[in-house]
C-alpha cells in the first residue's frame, strides 16, 4: 500500500530512493472519480520506472479549475490512490498546476495522459523524461458525471 506524505517527507523518501537507483515517476491529477482509464493509466505509468508518486489537486485547486467539484474530498481521494498497488507515494497540492511540486521533488519520468501533448506537459521544461500516455475514448470523470445526473 502507498503512503501519503507531505511534500518534505516525501522529498527526503525521493533522494534516498534516487541513491538507491531507483527510477522516480510522477503524475498529478484531480482522480475525483476512479475509473478503469485511471487504473489502466497509472498501471502504464509505473512501468516507466520503480517508483510511482501522484500529485494530487487538493479541493480548493479542483474546485478552481472544475466548477462544481470535486466530488470526494481530498483526503479520500487520496487514501483511495495509495490503496492502488501500482502507487507508491501520493502528495496533496493546492496550486493551480504541479509546477512547483515537481521542481521540488525533481523526479526523473513526468507522465500525463493522452489528452495532452508532451509540449503541453506542466513540468516538462524541467523533468528529462516526459510521456504522453494513451487516452481512452468514452472514459473520464467528467463524462461519469454526466451520466450520473441524468
Amino acid at each position: 500500500m502507498g503512503e501519503i506524505l507531505s511534500w518534505n517527507d516525501l522529498k527526503a523518501r525521493i533522494d534516498r530512493l534516487k541513491a538507491e537507483g531507483k527510477k522516480i515517476v510522477f503524475t498529478n491529477g484531480c482522480f475525483d472519480i476512479i475509473h478503469i482509464g485511471h487504473v489502466r493509466y497509472l498501471k502504464d505509468a509505473k512501468k516507466l520506472g520503480n517508483v510511482l508518486i501522484i500529485g494530487l489537486n487538493s479541493d480548493s485547486s479542483v474546485a478552481g479549475i472544475k466548477p462544481g467539484r470535486p466530488i470526494n474530498k481530498e483526503s479520500h481521494r487520496a487514501e483511495v490512490l495509495a490503496s492502488l498497488h501500482m502507487v507508491d507515494y501520493v502528495t496533496i497540492f493546492s496550486e493551480d498546476t504541479p509546477y512547483e511540486l515537481i521542481k521540488f521533488l525533481e523526479p526523473d519520468v513526468l507522465v500525463k495522459g493522452g489528452d495532452w501533448k508532451k509540449d503541453d506537459i506542466v513540468g516538462s521544461d524541467i523533468v528529462p523524461e516526459v510521456h504522453s500516455l494513451p487516452y481512452i475514448e468514452g472514459i473520464s470523470t467528467t463524462e461519469i458525471v454526466e451520466k450520473i445526473k441524468k
